[in-house]
């Protein structure tokens, strides 16, 4: 008996990790007006080709409960317990449907042990604590020590973003008109973080490239202050400048520093041209 992570497709975990630590991955659903896909069954390439023709901003749905309780059902009835990590409830209703899941398979198997944890956040950031769990588990913890370990990662963990446009955000109701509206109006682009489960914007600048140069600026005094765990590059669509950034990041810190795209579901409201540094502090 041990202890299994199931988490969602907005972790955007590399496919490698997925594997090294048996992460079972339940994905949100993206939706065009005439077909919709299991977020992780498109590419980011398709995805984006795909909205970019698309005359309407496809929408995004979470996991029915029945997923997820197949999900935990398969874990729990190999003899496992069950750490659930899932995206800011705020954002999504995934958190609620992986509970009413649990009560499902509790229905079936009263003794089983099913924790849920709403992280509050998403993209890698929330990958962190999915990892810091998996590790645990790996190392031969019980499911309280993993749940432990996946908060205390989410407690130092921070994402500070800037899209290129608040357009997406807007259209998808994750930040407010009048703010989008100045925005647009005055050519400002706003850092945004998550607080609460909430996106809140950090500070505001006028250009995309001063946007990074204080996204970082940001990161140097929280890593000053705090140290570093790990460090991922978000993007949509800017391979080539986050490759660059990438490079400096590693220079500057002495470790691996990976990039990755932000996928279809997250997309939909960050929008083309997103750039974002997702990482947790040692203290």
């Amino acid at each position: 008996m041990g202890v299994r992570i199931v988490t969602d497709s907005t972790a955007y975990l590399k496919k490698e990790l997925l594997e090294k630590y048996d992460i079972t991955v339940v994905p949100l659903t993206v939706n065009f007006s005439d077909i919709s896909f299991p977020e992780n069954e498109i590419s980011n390439e398709d995805f984006y080709e795909m909205m970019d023709k698309s005359e309407k901003v496809p929408t995004s749905s979470q996991p029915s409960p029945h997923n997820l309780k197949e999900a935990f059902r398969r874990i729990v009835g190999e003899g496992h317990d069950v750490v659930g990590i899932f995206i800011s409830s705020v954002l999504s209703g995934t958190y609620n449907a992986a509970l009413t899941a649990k009560t499902m398979v509790l229905d079936e198997y009263p003794e089983a042990v099913i924790e849920i944890i709403d992280s509050k956040v998403t993209t890698m950031q929330m990958g962190y604590a999915v990892l810091a769990a998996a590790r645990a588990a790996a190392r031969g913890a019980g499911w309280q020590e993993a749940a432990d370990a996946a908060r205390e990662v989410n407690k130092k963990s921070r994402l500070l973003f800037v899209p290129k446009t608040l357009e997406y955000l807007r259209k998808g109701g994750r930040i407010g008109e009048a703010s989008a509206l100045i925005g647009t109006l005055l050519q400002i682009k706003p850092i945004l973080t998550l607080v609460d489960g909430r996106v809140t914007v950090l500070d505001k600048v006028r250009t995309m490239e001063k946007a990074w140069k204080r996204i970082l600026e940001l990161f140097w005094e929280d890593v000053k202050q705090r140290g570093i765990g790990e460090v991922t590059v978000h993007h949509i669509n800017c391979e080539d400048q986050v490759r660059e950034i990438a490079a400096e990041l590693e220079a500057g810190l002495g470790i691996k520093v990976p990039t990755h795209p932000i996928g279809p579901v997250i997309g939909i409201h960050a929008g083309p041209g997103t750039l974002g540094i997702a990482y947790y502090t040692r203290e």
